[in-house]
């Protein structure tokens, strides 16, 4: 079977539309690295660096500031330009004091949003998947590659299992403890992290169960009190009350 595309290089006429370079200045863009984030939902590491934060002129420039390890991703620094950085994730720096999260867009796809340092040392990541393992444990499949270990008392009797597929969980970062957990239902607030709609945010008011994520539809009102319909694969818990993170207006 032939190779249907380079391996190593991406060029930046086919690379994601969200991400801030020019189409036709070069020829070649940075590919990100297997990581947490497939290539259509995050900005290499030096993009963010040079195209977004301005800290760099070039890719070389960019790339001494992060070989230097200047720069935190969820609280762990990273020394990889090619870097993958998602939705959710917190880019740290600290010689500037400086703290940004990857939040939705309505015209840009993900973009940058400045945040305080308290709220930086926390994140929400939403639940894809559950399995159980050994000794009946759950575990958490989380949507930026991580896996939480949920301990089980009794397999027989899982009282400790309250969390759902689609579902968010706060964690602390970067100890990646659980400080909370919020239930996809009707009542609570949501971003909407994909589609038409995608960087819009209010309150579920109805949840219409189809057969499978791609079927349900998620009904949504927002501050403006306008009605949002999306899928509830791109619909994502943020709060019950109030959001647990700060979301701006666009």
């Amino acid at each position: 079977m032939g190779r249907k595309g380079p391996r190593r290089h991406l060029k930046r006429f086919p690379a994601p539309a969200f991400w801030p370079i020019s189409k036709k200045a070069f020829k070649f863009a940075v590919k990100p690295s297997p990581g947490p984030h497939p290539i259509d939902r995050c900005i290499p590491l030096l993009s963010i660096v040079r195209d977004v934060l301005g800290y760099a002129e070039n890719g070389r420039e960019a790339r001494k500031i992060i070989k230097e390890g200047t720069i935190k991703i969820d609280g762990r620094i990273r020394k990889d330009p090619k870097f993958p950085v998602g939705l959710m994730d917190v880019v740290e720096i600290p010689k500037t004091d400086e703290h940004y999260r990857l939040l939705p867009h309505p015209q840009k796809g993900l973009m940058v949003h400045e945040i305080s340092k308290e709220e930086a040392k926390v994140k929400l990541c939403r639940i894809e998947n559950k399995t159980t393992v050994k000794g009946g444990h759950v575990q958490l499949n989380l949507h930026d590659g991580r896996n939480k270990i949920i301990r089980i008392a009794n397999p027989f009797k899982p009282e400790e299992d309250v969390y759902k597929t689609m579902d968010a969980v706060k964690i602390s970062i970067p100890e990646q403890e659980i400080l909370g957990h919020i239930k996809l239902e009707e009542g609570v607030l949501a971003l909407i992290i994909g589609g038409k709609n995608i960087g819009l945010h209010g309150r579920i008011i109805k949840i219409e169960r189809g057969f499978g994520r791609h079927r349900s539809i998620v009904t949504l009102e927002s501050i403006e009190k306008d009605i949002i319909k999306t899928s509830l694969i791109y619909t994502f818990p943020v709060g019950r009350e109030e959001p647990e993170i700060s979301i701006p207006k666009w």
